[in-house]
């Protein structure tokens, strides 16, 4: 049985069998610090119909995060730091999506009925909204701000099973003073 101890990088009670063969957390935190890439499924992101709610107050209009966007982002959160994300990518990121919509359980009968096109039916949360969404939860944690997210790439898959998101995001290095002045010449 291996003993209990403060992590050295999250300050939390390590993962029992962490310590013996070193913090599984601060390797995962140096394996992204090297590669500054991580790729994360996350669950169904909520609409951005319900993830911003509105209500009137005294004749003033105040807009806020719903419960259900507050507890999306939170397991969001928590899955980015089980991965290794210990703490958000500095500067300029790309971020990627894949968005899976859940297969429905008649899908063998509309892919006979439909052919490739089957999945154009399928009921899924559009990209513009799931974007907005991911980048909101994702923001603090896997970057400090979507302002420095540079590049955004975003596809809906063929609906393969169970419903999720999977996103990778990445530094985008910047080039140096020299560089730039190579390309211009």
């Amino acid at each position: 049985m291996s003993s209990r101890a403060i992590c050295p990088v999250t300050k939390d009670t390590c993962i029992e069998g962490c310590l013996p063969a070193g913090c599984l957390r601060q390797k995962a935190a140096a394996s992204l610090d090297q590669t500054r890439r991580l790729t994360v499924v996350l669950p169904w992101p909520v609409s951005a119909n319900v993830y911003w709610r509105t209500r009137v107050v005294k004749g003033v209009a105040m807009t806020y995060v719903s419960a259900e966007a507050k507890s999306f982002k939170s397991e969001v959160q928590w899955l980015l730091k089980a991965a290794g994300c210990l703490r958000p990518i500095d500067g300029r990121v790309s971020v990627s999506m894949v968005l899976y919509p859940h297969r429905p359980q008649d899908w063998q009968k509309r892919q006979r009925k439909l052919g490739a096109a089957w999945d154009d039916g399928v009921r899924s949360i559009d990209l513009d909204n799931a974007i907005k969404v991911t980048l909101d939860a994702l923001k603090g944690v896997a970057f400090e701000d979507d302002a420095w997210v540079r590049k955004i790439t975003a596809e809906r898959a063929e609906p393969d099973g169970e419903a999720r998101l999977v996103v990778t995001i990445e530094s985008i290095p910047v080039p140096t003073v020299q560089e730039a002045f190579a390309l211009e010449a």
